[in-house]
């Protein structure tokens, strides 16, 4: 009896110092990703005069780049100006004495974390691998550039089409005729704005590389995203009245269309997963 009590002790104590070896990779994890973002954070910030002109007050500019090329869109297609922008009068303003030094500060770490993406993910999937099977490994290939791509496709979305759709309207809306009132927005609201517009379309665009993971692991199905894409039509709206600041329904419509897009393409992507499981189940049960 005391053996076995001794070899219950001695499996806990094993468990127990298993789950702190664990406990110990993660943190080694973490900190070389902190480390990679603190590593571009400070590229950034040596460089900011050239990234808060060239790239921050990008969608503020007249000359932005999506607006050119939207008006000779326009053009191509015989409408008019009907896609060509009204010009931005707007100049940001800041209110206290530590604002510009900490919308610096702001600046390197979230173009940090953008740029330091796919390494951060690759230090998040090298913990997770010892854990997967051999056949799991397998359909995890190519992981780390899919997953990293869809970020960077919706963080490039919303740089250059719903940032400079949603400042464009909020800056020549005005409420009647008067000239008694004038934006005048603030670095810090502008840049909450920006940040949330990028990371809340590069999250987005995740949406097929989720609906492929929970697939594998069994808890959604190809019939399952069939069945229920008129309720994910109601939280895609949701979703795209969180991402845009603006209330014009353009705006929302530019988040909603590549949404729903993506929604079908995670209906096909689950579908082709589903179909692999179940080949792979056959082969194992032969």
């Amino acid at each position: 009896m005391a053996i076995s009590i001794l070899k219950r002790a001695g499996k806990t104590e094993e468990e127990e110092l298993t789950f702190v070896d664990h406990l110990e990779a993660l943190r080694w994890h973490i900190v070389r990703s902190l480390l990679a973002i603190i590593f571009f954070a400070v590229f950034i910030f040596i460089k900011m005069d050239w990234v808060f002109e060239r790239l921050i007050m990008g969608p503020l500019q007249n000359d932005f780049v999506s607006y050119r090329l939207l008006c000779r869109f326009s053009h191509w297609l015989h409408i008019g100006d009907a896609l060509c922008m009204p010009a931005i009068t707007v100049k940001l303003q800041t209110t206290a004495f530590s604002a510009q030094f900490m919308g610096s500060i702001t600046i390197a770490f979230v173009g940090g974390f953008i740029a330091a993406f796919p390494y951060i993910f690759w230090e998040l999937w090298r913990f997770v691998k010892p854990a997967l099977k051999p056949s799991e490994l397998k359909s995890t290939r190519g992981s780390i550039f899919f997953v990293s791509l869809f970020f960077f496709t919706g963080a490039a979305f919303g740089y250059y089409l719903l940032g400079p759709f949603t400042f464009n309207f909020l800056s020549n809306y005005t409420i009647g005729t008067s000239q008694i009132l004038e934006t005048k927005p603030t670095l810090d609201d502008y840049l909450d704005n920006l940040v949330n517009i990028i990371l809340g379309c590069g999250i987005a665009f995740e949406l097929p590389v989720l609906s492929y993971v929970l697939t594998r692991i069994g808890l959604i199905t190809p019939e399952f995203l069939k069945t229920y894409r008129k309720y994910a039509v109601v939280v895609i709206l949701v979703i795209a009245a969180v991402i845009t600041p603006s209330p014009d329904w353009s705006s929302q419509m530019l988040v909603f269309v590549p949404l729903f897009l993506l929604y079908q393409l995670s209906i096909a992507v689950s579908k082709r997963a589903f179909k692999a499981m179940e080949k792979r189940d056959a082969e194992e049960w032969d």
